[in-house]
C-alpha cells in the first residue's frame, strides 16, 4: 500500500491548501491520512476530492467554524464512533466528520482511516444509496393549484431533472406560511420556465458550474 510520501501529489490540491487563511494544518493532516488509505488525490468543484477507479470517496473542504471531510455515500457507513453528521437537514447521501482543530483529528486518526476504508468497501461492493423518488416528496397544495391554472408551468417543471424539481420542492415546502410559500413558487417562476435549478448559475459567470457561486453579484457593481 502506498504510503502518502509515496502518493502522487495533486499541485491543485496543494495550492488550494495553500491559499486558505485558516485550516491549513487541519486539511494538510486530513490530506496525509486519506492518502495512506491509496486514494488518488484530484481536484474537482474547487475542492481536493480523493477516488478508487474513477469514484469519489471523499472530500476535504474549509468553513468558516470547522473543516471537514465528506463521504459520498455516508449513509451507507455504520459510524461506530457516532461522528458522522448530515452536511444540510435534507442531505440522503452524503455525510461529514467535521474537525475544528488539529488534535481532534490527530485523536481519532485511526478510526478516521477505518470509515475510509469502509467507504471504499463500499465503492468497490457497488452498494448504493437508495434516494427518495420524487413521488415521495410533498408537493404543497400552491403548487398543485398553480399546476391546474398553467398547464404550462406545470409542463416545464415536470421537464426539469429529478434533482432540481426535489430542491424546489424542499424550498416551496419550508415555510409554514401560505403567503411565504406562494412568493417562492412565483419569485422562482420564470427560473423553471428557463430550465434552471434553485441554485443553478444563469449569469455565465460562476466558476462551480452549474452551481452558482455568487460572481452575479459582479453585474450589479457595473
Amino acid at each position: 500500500m502506498l504510503t502518502h510520501k509515496q502518493a502522487i501529489m495533486n499541485p491543485n490540491v496543494t495550492t488550494y491548501i495553500e491559499s486558505l487563511d485558516q485550516w491549513q494544518d487541519e486539511l494538510s493532516q486530513l490530506r496525509k491520512t486519506i492518502l495512506s488509505c491509496n486514494l488518488k488525490e484530484e481536484y474537482k468543484w474547487m475542492r481536493p476530492c480523493y477516488t478508487i477507479d474513477g469514484k469519489n470517496i471523499v472530500l476535504i473542504h474549509e468553513f468558516k467554524d470547522y473543516c471537514a471531510i465528506s463521504f459520498f455515500k455516508g449513509a451507507l457507513l455504520k459510524d461506530h464512533k457516532s461522528i458522522l453528521v448530515k452536511p444540510t437537514e435534507n442531505s440522503q447521501a452524503g455525510r461529514q466528520i467535521r474537525f475544528t482543530s488539529l488534535e481532534e483529528i490527530n485523536k481519532i486518526k485511526t478510526s478516521l482511516k477505518n470509515y475510509i476504508f469502509e467507504a471504499i468497501a463500499i465503492e468497490n461492493l457497488g452498494l448504493k444509496v437508495a434516494y427518495k423518488t420524487i413521488s415521495e416528496y410533498e408537493i404543497p397544495e400552491e403548487l398543485l393549484e398553480i399546476f391546474e391554472e398553467d398547464i404550462e408551468f406545470k409542463k416545464a417543471f415536470n421537464a426539469l431533472t429529478p434533482g432540481r424539481q426535489k430542491g424546489y420542492l424542499l424550498h416551496f415546502t419550508k415555510p409554514k406560511q401560505s403567503k411565504t410559500r406562494l412568493a417562492r413558487i412565483k419569485k422562482n417562476r420564470q427560473r423553471i420556465f428557463d430550465g434552471f435549478g434553485l441554485t443553478d448559475c444563469t449569469c455565465g459567470l460562476s466558476k462551480r458550474k452549474p452551481n452558482c457561486d455568487g460572481s452575479h453579484k459582479q453585474l450589479l457593481k457595473m
